[in-house]
């Protein structure tokens, strides 16, 4: 257990770090998406800055993972931090995990699940849609026959396909753009399925509560106990 409490201090002392080089790692490369006219100096020096984010993840990964007492059981647990390491454009979603270590999300509480899968979800479904719109729009943009010319063409087709709507107004034509789109369409029935389940205990809870209200009231319909009526009367006449 002495290593699990080491990793536990390790995770707490670079949780906010986490953050903000995650942060950092969106806003980088949405830059060099976004701005495909920079100089090269810059361009370089942006490619470095992504390069030294992603050793940091690596890094911590492996630290994490050796002071870890059960490493196979912290492997399963901690599936976007190894994807972040792997796959290049899974870093940005190293945000949603480092969420999870923040001490106010915490708790096993029904209230604290809730707050954990409203605010998690939330941030998974504009980080989605951000960067599979970021993706598809550095494939599409200079593909021949692509309608997907605009990063705006590829945020509106993102909201369009993760609403299920599918106007076909714009589409993906390169090969990774589709399998983007096939990740986007397995991601957006998979939040829309979380969310479902998430109203469905809120109201239900909601509703036994409300039960249990109009059952103690109907018991004691003014306000009074048991313990008032089967306290004897000392008045006198």
């Amino acid at each position: 257990m002495a290593d699990d409490a080491k990793r536990r201090r390790w995770e707490a002392a670079t949780v906010w770090p986490g953050l903000v080089a995650s942060v950092a790692f969106l806003v980088v490369y949405s830059w060099t998406v976004l701005e495909p006219a920079m100089p090269d100096a810059l361009y370089r020096l942006l490619v470095w800055v992504l390069a030294l984010i992603w050793v940091a993840f690596l890094l911590d990964y492996v630290v994490r993972l050796r002071l870890a007492e059960d490493k196979r059981d912290f492997i399963r647990h901690n599936v976007i931090d190894l994807l972040s390491v792997l796959i290049p454009l899974a870093r940005p979603f190293r945000l949603i995990a480092d969420l999870f270590r923040l001490p106010s999300l915490r708790g096993n509480s029904g209230s604290h699940l809730r707050r954990r899968v409203v605010i998690i979800a939330g941030t998974f479904v504009l980080m989605f849609i951000y960067v599979i719109s970021l993706a598809v729009y550095q494939v599409e943009r200079y593909a021949p026959g692509s309608n997907i010319r605009s990063f705006g063409d590829s945020l509106w087709w993102a909201c369009v396909t993760m609403a299920t709507v599918g106007y076909g107004d714009y589409y993906p034509v390169t090969v990774t753009g589709r399998l983007l789109a096939i990740v986007l369409m397995i991601g957006g029935i998979a939040i829309v399925g979380t969310a479902s389940a998430t109203i469905v205990s809120y109201l239900s809870e909601q509703t036994q509560q409300a039960r249990e209200r109009r059952s103690r009231e109907h018991e004691h319909p003014q306000g009074g106990t048991d313990d008032d009526h089967s306290r004897p009367d000392h008045r006198t006449s």
